[in-house]
């Protein structure tokens, strides 16, 4: 389990762990949508299957955006004397909003490695 988080936040291929998922060289910290290889350069596995493929990490994307919410009004509230102060939504806003490019990489890594081939 750890193995396979490893290798989901280093960009690794599913199937062989060497190839890069990712064009960019940094996972973490990049502006603009994220490039994908089509292949993987070490095995020729091929990343989206068919079209609309991606469609799905739509959803694991949005649970990151919740929990992130979440986290974020539970750091915030402790500043502020009242249960939930408007002065929260900009705070909350801005943090899902810096960190939804890490979040569109993270979910199409999720994505992927949850439908692998798990036969080999």
């Amino acid at each position: 389990m750890l193995h396979t988080i490893k290798n989901i936040l280093s960009n690794n291929c599913p199937n062989c762990h060497k190839g890069k998922v990712f064009k960019d060289k940094s996972f973490f910290f990049s502006i603009g949508f994220p490039k994908m290889n089509e292949n993987c350069s070490h095995c020729n596995n091929k990343f989206e299957k068919e079209p609309g493929y991606f469609f799905g990490s739509m959803f694991v994307s949005y649970a990151l955006g919740v929990a992130e919410a979440i986290i974020t009004y539970v750091i915030a509230h402790q500043f502020f004397e009242e249960n939930f102060d408007l002065r929260m939504i900009p705070i909350i806003a801005g943090v899902i909003l810096l960190l939804s490019s890490f979040n569109l990489r993270l979910s199409r890594m999720i994505w992927i490695y949850m439908f692998k081939d798990y036969s080999n």
